[in-house]
């Protein structure tokens, strides 16, 4: 292999200091290596020369070896609607300057061109595309609409452009935000029906190099001194001291990230559980009160327009009484305690599960729907789902409601809460995967649902943090929970055809919750694991940067990314607080409960650590989780316990007991699960097309297996009703995604009720409509919308709506649609129509479904806007209805 010259003087430079500084590594993996003073992986080292001074030498390698293969495909209105999934059009830029032939919307290319050996794809490289639409826009003009491969229809009304997403920048596969990339959207000026674009690839900017050096030039003397003898652990610590000062702004709130300005529900939420609750309590009780409308909390993103499709917004609870404990401020426990109250007893109608005991909605962070969902979900999906990481969320926020109201004497709240967490935790056996040793992902489907058995990182440890598992399976989540070489995945096995963002990434700010975890499970392994995979990212690139390629470890190849990532650098800081001291706060208590892998051993220092009103110098000596002694201002206590009323300046002197701590951590490979198949239904049969790498399907009825198959087809019983699922499996046993459910519905089973039939149809001109028309419901228009219902057989029976929301775009804003439901004047459940569409009134879909069992009879189905169906918005809370439909699923 040839190198560069200045890949040479790298490796010599690497060479040399280490030859010079032969210290004992502190964590060694195959992909790096980390010293008391440096971090090297491959030919890049970074150094702490001291406690104020980074140098690096790293530079990402994505620019240097991309292939010239790229994959792309055309998307109307920014979906993903040309093509199925998988099947993508393939061009081999070869050249500086590249040129489609005329591509024909519907219809993929591949490139047979030969490349030769050793190439790669040029910088600055030029390629055109040309995109034929004819096709599309005399389906506009013949029929009105244009029907998509999947069946969907695009009508001319709704018709907003056209697009292209790939694998190679700036192309991303991100169909929801492709358009804000104005140059993937292809014109046509003359007219002719021929789209065109012209992108440069390979961009050496692309790559978004980090710096080579960093050196303190903030003051931090205000904050806690940290000092050890390991030169990278107080650099990074002094780091992350001037990156926060950094993300304060000039209104007092902090910033999310260096690229992400205002304030973030979750960001800022996780930022002061981590450490912004001691080191900015002012800023961060600012920062949370931004996050507060009408004394409620603000679920700010998510998909399908924001809550309760995203309902994760309740960690800001967690965040208040964290805030409390290191302050002991009353005003703001009283102030909070009003805010949070008032938010649940939304959620209670609108997001809790009164039959599983588990809460819906989005995964917590997780809120970019390809990311970590199969591809056919669409928002109204997601809000059915029942996932880890929300609901463990909400088993916290019902224990902190609980202690709120006992501090505020309001005990039967406090009993109410209590009881409520536990029902939550109860639930949570739903995800339990005992084969496995942790939590699946989320239970998800339609009328009957199944578990993912994908892990989530973020869910498995706070699950472990906030006693969500019990102490056996606290110890079980931490040994087997899949980590990789770079750290632990968001989720894991990853998706197929899925850049890195969720799917194939790590976060640092998670990767701390894991550390913090692992340590409260006593598993040393994977706290040192955690801890390095903290430490190398921060030092190669001297910054805490938001995410990076699970796989490589490479800051650059992710979707979006940022450096001075505020919920990173809070991780960073925990990592000496929460993890190495183990500084944990109770309603009346500072705990120290200390965890120093031995790696680590030696003696640290921990000063003008400020706890109400007293300031600590703490010191601390040897490994271990278990205190041999210690002593307060010279004096021996038996109990590692500060009061909260100790004032002044005091001393603690902590000896550990270097005690061996055992454990293990699941180190696996990355590894990518098969691609989710689709499947239909006709005259008695189930069939799909084969998915690449699958050796058999595995067959799923009303959310249970019930036969694998070798072949790509299983015949069904037409006679009762049944929803079905298909799942690809590979060699080593690992399955996709279940299908898109498919239902068999006997005939007679199923109704539909036009909306038009009961009120007065809008006039609004929008198409795809069944029936005459549809029904406009809003804030000022029919608040109240009432149907009539013949049942003829008695069942339990599925209900749902057809319904069109062109407020706002799949992915971003803030109009969801909320309504109660009510079944002859009784509380059924709630129903949410998300938005589908930036003015896309002609897209139709179905809401979520209510279950319930119906008597035969006269029944009245009532859709009613309540006080608890406010949506983010606020104004707008608008969507209109087509039709109501029931099928009946079973006899009872």
């Amino acid at each position: 292999m040839k190198y560069s010259i200045p890949v040479i003087l790298n490796l010599l430079l690497v060479a040399g200091y280490v030859n010079a500084q032969s210290s004992k590594p502190i964590y060694t993996s195959k992909a790096y290596t980390i010293y008391p003073d440096r971090v090297i992986q491959g030919k890049y080292l970074a150094k702490a020369i001291s406690a104020t001074e980074l140098q690096s030498n790293y530079q990402s390698p994505i620019n240097l070896y991309k292939s010239p293969v790229v994959d792309f495909k055309f998307s109307i209105n920014g979906k993903d609607n040309e093509l199925p999934s998988g099947n993508d059009h393939h061009f081999s830029c070869i050249a500086q300057a590249n040129e489609t032939p005329l591509l024909k919307f519907g219809e993929s290319y591949a490139d047979h061109k030969a490349i030769p050996q050793g190439s790669y794809l040029k910088p600055f490289t030029s390629f055109r595309i040309r995109l034929d639409m004819r096709a599309v826009l005399d389906a506009f003009k013949t029929k009105g609409y244009y029907t998509c491969f999947n069946g969907d229809k695009i009508y001319k009304a709704d018709f907003k452009g056209v697009y292209v997403a790939g694998n190679t920048a700036p192309m991303i596969w991100d169909f929801n935000n492709i358009h804000n990339r104005p140059e993937l959207e292809l014109k046509d000026p003359d007219g002719d029906g021929i789209y065109e674009t012209t992108l440069v690839l390979n961009k050496p900017q692309d790559a978004n190099s980090t710096a080579s050096s960093w050196k303190m030039t903030e003051d931090v003397s205000a904050f806690p001194q940290y000092h050890s003898g390991y030169k990278i652990s107080d650099a990074l610590y002094n780091l992350a001291l001037e990156e926060m000062q950094n993300a304060v702004e000039p209104d007092s709130t902090f910033r999310t990230g260096k690229e992400w300005g205002g304030v973030w529900t979750r960001d800022i939420s996780y930022s002061i559980i981590l450490s912004m609750a001691v080191l900015q309590p002012r800023v961060a009780v600012y920062s949370l009160m931004k996050k507060v409308k009408n004394g409620r909390i603000i679920q700010d993103t998510g998909t399908g327009g924001a809550y309760p499709v995203s309902s994760d917004r309740m960690i800001w609870a967690v965040a208040a009484w964290e805030v409390y404990k290191v302050t002991g401020d009353k005003d703001w426990l009283e102030k909070a305690y009003r805010i949070i109250k008032k938010s649940a007893a939304d959620d209670v109608l609108n997001v809790y599960d009164k039959q599983t005991g588990m809460v819906r909605g989005e995964s917590s962070f997780l809120d970019w729907r390809d990311e970590t969902y199969p591809k056919w979900m669409q928002p109204a999906d997601i809000y059915e789902s029942e996932c880890l990481g929300t609901t463990v969320v909400h088993y916290q926020v019902n224990k902190v409601l609980a202690s709120m109201a006992g501090l505020l004497n309001d005990k039967a709240a406090a009993a109410s809460y209590t009881q409520q967490a536990a029902g939550i935790k109860k639930g949570l056996n739903n995800l339990w995967l005992p084969s496995k040793g942790y939590y699946g992902q989320y239970r998800y489907g339609r009328n009957y649902k199944t578990v993912s058995p994908r892990s989530e990182a973020l869910g498995e440890a706070l699950a472990v943090l906030f006693d969500a598992a019990d102490a056996g399976k606290q110890q079980s989540v931490i040994n087997n929970t899949p980590v990789n070489e770079f750290g632990i995945p968001c989720i894991y096995p990853q998706i197929p055809n899925i850049l890195p963002y969720h799917n194939n990434a790590v976060w640092p700010f998670v990767e701390t919750y894991w550390a913090m975890a692992s340590a409260k499970a006593g598993n040393e392994k994977s706290v040192m694991r955690a801890i390095s995979a903290i430490y190398r990212p921060a030092t190669l690139w001297l910054t805490n940067k938001e995410n990076f390629v699970a796989s490589n470890g490479d800051f650059a190849g992710t979707q979006i990314n940022s450096s001075n990532m505020l919920w990173s650098l809070s991780g960073n800081i925990a990592l000496v607080y929460k993890v190495l001291f183990g500084i944990h706060y109770y309603e009346n208590s500072l705990q120290l409960k200390p965890f120093v892998p031995k790696a680590l051993a030696g003696t640290r220092s921990l000063d003008h650590f400020k706890y109400r009103g007293a300031m600590l110098n703490i010191t601390m000596e040897g490994y271990g989780n278990q205190i041999k002694s210690m002593a307060l201002d010279g004096k021996t206590i038996t109990s590692a316990i500060i009061p909260a009323d100790l004032t002044g300046k005091h001393s603690i002197k902590i000896i550990l007991a270097n005690n061996v701590l055992t454990g293990k951590s699941n180190l696996r490979p990355g590894y990518t699960a098969p691609e989710t198949p689709v499947a239909v239904y006709a005259k008695d049969k189930l069939s799909w097309p084969k998915s690449d790498g699958a050796v058999s399907y595995r067959i799923i009825k009303n959310g249970q297996p019930v036969a694998n198959s070798k072949t790509t087809g299983y015949t069904v019983n037409a006679n009762e009703y049944a929803e079905y699922q298909v799942i690809a499996v590979d060699t080593k046993g690992v399955g996709s995604f279940a299908s898109e459910p498919v239902q068999v519905v006997p005939a007679g089973s199923v109704q539909t009720i036009e909306a038009e039939g009961s009120v007065d149809q809008s006039p609004l001109a929008y198409q795809g409509f069944t029936g005459k028309g549809f029904v406009e419901i809003s804030k000022t228009v029919n608040t109240s919308l009432n149907v009539a219902v013949k049942v003829d057989q008695a069942g339990i029976y599925a209900i749902d709506f057809r319904y069109a929301n062109g407020n706002g775009p799949i992915n971003t804003e803030n109009k969801c649609a909320i309504r109660t439901l009510e079944v002859d004047k009784h509380f059924a459940g709630t129903v949410v129509l998300p938005q589908r569409g930036k003015e896309e009134w002609s897209n139709w879909g179905y809401s979520n479904v209510v279950k319930m069992k119906l008597s035969k009879g006269r029944h009245l189905i009532s859709l009613q806007l309540k006080n608890a169906n406010e949506n983010m918005n606020g104004e707008v809370n608008q969507a209109m209805v087509d039709h109501v439909r029931l099928i009946r699923l079973s006899d009872h």
